[in-house]
């Protein structure tokens, strides 16, 4: 049996890019021949994509973990790593992205859109992209930046122009059947329907889709029976038809009463329903005692503004008025709504002042910890291989010229303060020392390999060696008088 699934958590993560590769390029009679390392490879993405084929987010109630591929790591002779492969994962239109605290990050509507749910990674540089006039044989590269991961969650809100609501066992699902070549399921039980059913009319040169949803009842906006799983299923219609059953066998029931306890659930709901157009549906005609109660309450609720249409889906009595007027109704609302304008790049550029990083100042457990927080100090942080002292430098030396260490000073650090770069929980922390940032002093030369500079003339090899063998003979001398 298939099961209706509109609203799952899903956790998803994007690859990670591969590390660069620090070579050096060897061949014969050129054993040196400076670096070759390639770069990373992109890790992959995860990808939304809104699929028409796909009405419910059962795949993903069942696997919510889902994470792209790595980046491979580059490698010598130049060879750049494989890109990794991005993750599209189909979802039904009119799906909602939220994130855990339930603010809205994407309203996915339309064949083809897109989200990304999650951004690969950088692939890490190799030595032969930082090689440069004053770095000639760099040692090191960078390390893939790892990808992101969220927990998401997916809300569908079925997209349909008219929505049928009432009472359980009011007719709707016989009234969609009979209106379009949709076949839902149908019984003379309540909550028959247990998911949002769709269907396609034309009437005239109008084409609409009419969605019947799980029956409501009172207090359906707080959660009692179906009613709070599938009012989001009603939002994004343009006309609301209540289906009024005129033949229920529930003595404390009648039209009336029905259509007030299901517009005060709609109220109650909120989301602009209270204010969609709207009509009355008097249902079951056919029955003699229906057909009577439906002559009664007519008037009454042309009194209130609705216009009521008396119709069978049984007997198929009323339906080509009923679906005519749906037409009108939903072609006045498409009317109104404004056209679409073509799309448009809209640049927003930095601030002269954004520097692109923040310092703040903490006191943990009485000591000052200054925070640098910021896309590139982070990012760079991450790239780095802290196991070697020449990448350390080279991020002393990005950080620097980034304005880091002006700004620490600024707020106030002095040397052996802490600085912390990232959030608290995955933060990188050292004891501030201002000749470390600049990099030089400690390192020297970073990147000048001496086995790659240009070979000397044999004579000023032959004197180089006899000065070496001249300082030896002199130090052996000093050192025996005798």
């Amino acid at each position: 049996m298939t099961t209706f699934v509109d609203r799952v958590e899903l956790h998803v993560a994007a690859g990670s890019g591969g590390h660069g590769c620090a070579s050096v390029h060897r061949e014969k009679f050129k054993p040196l021949g400076g670096p070759d390392g390639g770069n990373g490879g992109r890790g992959g993405d995860v990808i939304l994509v809104v699929d028409q084929d796909v009405t419910t987010l059962l795949d993903y109630h069942h696997s919510p973990h889902r994470k792209a591929t790595n980046g491979a790591p580059g490698a010598g002779d130049n060879r750049s790593g494989k890109d990794g492969q991005d993750l599209v994962l189909p979802v039904p239109d009119g799906t909602v992205v939220l994130d855990k605290q339930g603010n809205v990050l994407a309203d996915l509507v339309g064949q083809g859109t897109t989200f990304v749910a999650a951004q690969g990674g950088r692939g890490g540089l190799g030595n032969a992209a930082l090689a440069s006039a004053r770095r000639k044989a760099p040692g090191f590269a960078l390390l893939g930046v790892p990808g992101d991961a969220s927990d998401v969650v997916l809300e569908l809100k079925t997209v349909a122009d008219v929505a049928l609501v009432g009472y359980p066992s009011a007719g709707k699902s016989s009234l969609i059947s009979v209106l379009s070549a949709a076949k839902p399921k149908i019984a003379d039980y309540p909550f028959t329907t247990l998911v949002p059913n769709l269907g396609v009319v034309t009437a005239g040169s109008t084409v609409y889709t009419i969605a019947d949803v799980p029956g409501l009842i009172p207090g359906a906006s707080q959660g009692k029976g179906l009613g709070l799983e599938f009012l989001r299923h009603v939002e994004r219609c343009s006309v609301l038809v209540h289906v009024l059953d005129t033949a229920t066998l529930e003595s404390d029931r009648d039209p009336v009463s029905d259509l007030d306890i299901i517009e005060a659930e709609l109220k109650e709901y909120g989301a602009g329903l209270e204010n969609r157009p709207r009509l009355v549906v008097l249902n079951k005609i056919d029955i003699p005692d229906g057909q009577d109660l439906a002559e009664m309450v007519r008037p009454d609720l042309e009194e209130r503004g609705y216009q009521v249409f008396e119709v069978s889906a049984v007997a198929h009595k009323g339906l080509k008025e009923l679906s005519f007027a749906l037409a009108e109704l939903v072609s006045a609302h498409r009317a109104a709504q404004p056209k679409e304008e073509s799309t448009r790049v809209v640049i927003r550029p930095k601030a002269v002042d954004d520097a692109g990083f923040t310092v703040t100042r903490e006191d943990v457990d009485g000591e000052p910890l200054f925070r640098v927080r910021g896309e590139k100090p982070e990012r760079w942080v991450r790239q780095t291989d802290f196991n070697n002292d020449e990448a350390v430098g080279y991020l002393a030396d990005r950080l620097n010229r980034l304005g880091v260490e002006d700004e620490l000073m600024k707020a106030g650090a002095r040397n052996g303060d802490g600085v912390a770069i990232g959030p608290e929980e995955n933060a990188v922390v050292f004891d501030w020392e201002p000749t470390m940032m600049a990099g030089a002093e400690m390192l020297g030369r970073r990147g000048e390999d001496h086995r790659l500079e240009a070979p000397r003339p044999a004579a000023q090899r032959r004197r180089d060696r006899q000065a070496e063998r001249d300082e030896a003979q002199q130090e052996f001398d000093d050192f025996n008088p005798f």
